[in-house]
């Protein structure tokens, strides 16, 4: 099989993977990462508010989008959803999302949980005689998180984001299964045309390998400077 192993055709394909598939993978995991970490830190805030209807509320969204696997979340937004938005708009079709929307919401929606328990650990870390100072000066609740809390919970919590986002991008090779043009999607679309499995799937491995390894590399620096820090 190694003698057969045609690269060649991964020496005409790489561009393509990259400035079309690549790109797409990294564009869906820079927006749903900045659009995950907003709305945990919502629900993050929602959780430690203390008033016992939003605590619950935001917890029962993170333990109900943690016990579901995330292909079933991707299957059901891009096919449900469209029928949901119709009936509550009152449309007579359903309301065309568009594959990278209908991923992007999703992987937003269901990253943010994650990113609501690592920012609720991260405020949880910050001592409470801080708080009480900030109260004591006058701050606000609000005030209190916005200037003293979470700038400390989010430098603190840098290294684990990041790797929150390494799984993030992972994840994001499941939009495969909508057949949208991802670097997997990208790569099984020359695969197909070409029969070249093996090659293209193989090449697709070793750069997730290395791209992989390199951010888990940063994150642990990250994590170095961060107890230098303390």
């Amino acid at each position: 099989m190694l003698a057969d192993f045609d690269v060649d055709v991964i020496a005409r394909s790489w561009l393509y993977l990259f400035q079309v598939g690549m790109a797409f993978t990294v564009q869906l995991t820079v927006l749903a990462m900045f659009g995950g970490v907003v709305l945990g830190t919502l629900l993050a805030l929602a959780r430690l508010s203390g008033f016992a209807p939003l605590v619950l509320a935001a917890s029962a969204y993170v333990n109900l989008v943690r016990a579901v696997p995330l292909v079933l979340v991707i299957f059901w937004f891009y096919f449900l959803v469209p029928y949901v938005a119709a009936w509550l708009i009152g449309a007579h079709e359903p309301v065309k999302v568009g594959t990278f929307w209908s991923a992007l919401i999703t992987f937003t929606l269901f990253q943010a949980a994650y990113y609501c328990e690592i920012m609720r650990g991260g405020i949880q870390a910050i001592p409470r005689g801080q708080v009480l100072a900030a109260q004591a000066l006058g701050l606000r609740y609000w005030q209190v998180m916005g200037r003293v809390v979470l700038p400390q919970a989010l430098r603190n919590m840098l290294p684990v984001l990041l790797t929150q986002t390494i799984v993030l991008f992972q994840d994001v090779s499941l939009v495969y299964v909508l057949s949208v043009p991802d670097f997997v999607g990208a790569a099984s679309q020359i695969a197909q045309r070409d029969g070249r499995l093996v090659e293209m799937y193989t090449f697709v491995a070793v750069v997730y390998f290395v791209l992989c390894c390199a951010l888990s590399w940063l994150a642990r620096r990250l994590q170095d400077r961060v107890a230098i820090v303390r």
